[in-house]
């Protein structure tokens, strides 16, 4: 049985970098790049490695016929998402057996893309990549109900913690669905 702090967090580690998460969520540290709502075309979901949080993001974009993409700021190009979170994302309605992995260096971008990573850090290596630089960022996690500035990576942790992070993702895949109706698939 899962303690409370796997269960919710993760790890010790992932709560204090949640919490650490919101000094660095104040604008003038912050990476984030607001985009005007009317430039939104594609919702596009970073993560380390694009088997797991972005994956999952990227699923229920599908789900919901949004125009979305996703890679990894470090992965390889091809491969299938983590298997328990192909597993989880079966269990929560949105499956990602079709999502494949794309490396950074294999994302093509698009006028109207809006960046979401999930941690601070993966805004800062998007500011610092000169093809991407210029493109809007956020956090996927301040759009979730409640908004949290650091989604923790669930890769290889508590099985609990994996539905309860990829229902924080949806709920703010859900949110952006309302917030920016233009990416819709026609």
């Amino acid at each position: 049985m899962s303690n409370p702090i796997s269960r919710n967090f993760g790890t010790s580690r992932g709560l204090l970098r949640l919490g650490l998460s919101y000094v660095e969520a104040v604008p003038l540290w912050s990476a984030a790049v607001k985009p005007a709502s009317g430039d939104v075309r594609r919702l596009v979901f970073v993560c380390h490695g694009n088997i797991c949080r972005s994956a999952y993001a990227w699923g229920v974009a599908r789900d919901l016929g949004l125009n979305a993409a996703s890679f990894g700021l470090s992965t390889s190009t091809g491969e299938p998402a983590h298997e328990p979170a192909r597993q989880a994302a079966i269990a929560l309605g949105h499956p990602i057996e079709e999502h494949l992995t794309v490396r950074v260096q294999d994302f093509v971008p698009q006028p109207g893309d809006y960046l979401l990573g999930m941690e601070h850090r993966h805004l800062r290596k998007l500011a610092a990549l000169a093809d991407l630089a210029h493109l809007p960022r956020g956090l996927l996690g301040s759009y979730a109900n409640p908004p949290m500035s650091h989604l923790h990576d669930p890769y290889r942790l508590d099985p609990a913690f994996m539905a309860v992070c990829l229902r924080r993702v949806e709920s703010a895949v859900l949110a952006l669905a309302r917030k920016y109706p233009v990416v819709r698939l026609s």
